[in-house]
């Protein structure tokens, strides 16, 4: 008879990971909120934006910086992703596809 090795969460403060703390539900709850209204403000640029250049570039990579308002399109997401990243490199960026949805690869 075969046995599953048991997975072993390892907790706060362990010898792994001593610097290792679990965050609070509010902490949590915090950066999530945070995180959908990041996603919510490059939304909103992705569809002002996105209805123009599917025509030409379906499928194209675009990296959105919300605070800018800025875009960066390319077919390829790494070489999108530098010209972000070239432009404002210490911000957030968020990659989305020029398709129906704005998702990348499969869902």
């Amino acid at each position: 008879m075969e046995t599953k090795p048991k997975s072993r969460k390892v907790p706060p403060g362990s010898p792994l990971f001593p610097n290792r703390q679990r965050l609070s539900k509010e902490e949590i709850a915090k950066r999530q909120a945070k995180n959908e209204v990041f996603g919510q403000r490059c939304q909103a640029i992705f569809d002002k934006v996105a209805p123009q250049l599917k025509a030409d570039h379906y499928g194209w990579s675009i990296h959105i910086e919300p605070d800018s308002g800025d875009y960066f399109i390319d077919p390829e997401p790494k070489v999108a992703f530098q010209k972000a990243k070239q432009k404002h490199p210490t911000a957030v960026i968020m990659e989305m596809c020029l398709n129906e949805t704005g998702a990348c690869g499969r869902i």
